[in-house]
């Protein structure tokens, strides 16, 4: 198992693998990647700072979730101008 690539690195890969797809599936999967990956980080960040509430380190953790919430709107964003493309164009 020593010699396995790391999950970051496998997923990382996964990401430029979908990245040379055809630009119209590749802004399709790569916007569903980021969507639920920045998803998961914001539920991560929030449920830590809320157990977290009170300790010294809190405050890192509401910050981050912070951020990440931005992320969710900005991806949101992201989600928004991929359905105005695909509404122009079916994208394949």
């Amino acid at each position: 198992m020593e010699n396995e690539p790391s999950t970051v690195s496998r997923v990382e890969q996964l990401i430029r693998e979908i990245a040379a797809e055809p630009a119209e599936q590749a802004v399709v999967d790569l916007t569903a990647v980021a969507n639920r990956s920045i998803i998961e980080l914001n539920k991560l960040a929030r449920q830590q700072a809320s157990n977290r509430r009170g300790e010294p380190d809190w405050g890192k953790w509401a910050r981050l979730a912070n951020a990440a919430r931005s992320g969710v709107l900005q991806v949101a964003a992201v989600r928004d101008s991929l359905k105005a493309l695909t509404s122009e164009k079916p994208l394949t």
